[in-house]
């Protein structure tokens, strides 16, 4: 009995060394970084990046709650999509195939259509819901008065109309 106790003990020892040293080699890595990396802060590495774009107004603006909802069911469906691979390699398997004449492969394929038959469900779900519509902005006709008579803007287009840009 003692020896079961001592021989788990040291299993958990050497999972918590493992821990322990992780911990400590991510911390090391940390510390060296911030020792040798050369420190010069500037205008331009202090501004927020937005994928290449020059930023607009403050990092801290609000965004619409649809590119969460659309992030949230992607990420729904990838992790769901990961479980397709152990049941392909358990539905592969031909001895298990073999030992129950075909019965483990029947079940299989229902268990997969099951669960294809959630995820689609779910999809439905998010799509009835309007959860994947983009809201569309109300296209606005400008109201702008132009001091420019109407006219000035006739003769302008009739002048150039019949002339390409190459000419222009």
């Amino acid at each position: 009995m003692d020896q079961v106790k001592n021989s788990q003990l040291s299993e958990f020892g050497i999972i918590f060394l493992f821990i322990i040293s992780g911990i400590l080699f991510a911390g090391l890595v940390m510390i060296t970084s911030k020792v040798l990396r050369p420190h010069r802060p500037n205008e331009e590495k202090l501004t927020s990046y937005e994928c290449g774009e020059d930023p607009v107004g403050n990092a801290w603006g609000q965004f619409n709650m649809r590119f969460y909802i659309i992030a949230l069911i992607f990420i729904l469906f990838e992790v769901e999509v990961v479980f397709l691979f152990p049941w392909a390699t358990v539905f592969g398997n031909k001895k298990l195939i073999a030992a129950t004449d075909g019965l483990w492969a029947w079940f299989s394929i229902g268990e997969m259509f099951i669960f294809i038959a959630i995820l689609a469900l779910g999809l439905a779900y998010a799509w009835a819901r309007g959860y994947l519509d983009w809201v569309k902005p109300d296209q606005e006709i400008a109201q702008f008065k132009s001091p420019v008579p109407k006219k000035l803007y006739e003769n302008i287009n009739t002048k150039y109309s019949g002339k390409t840009t190459i000419e222009r």
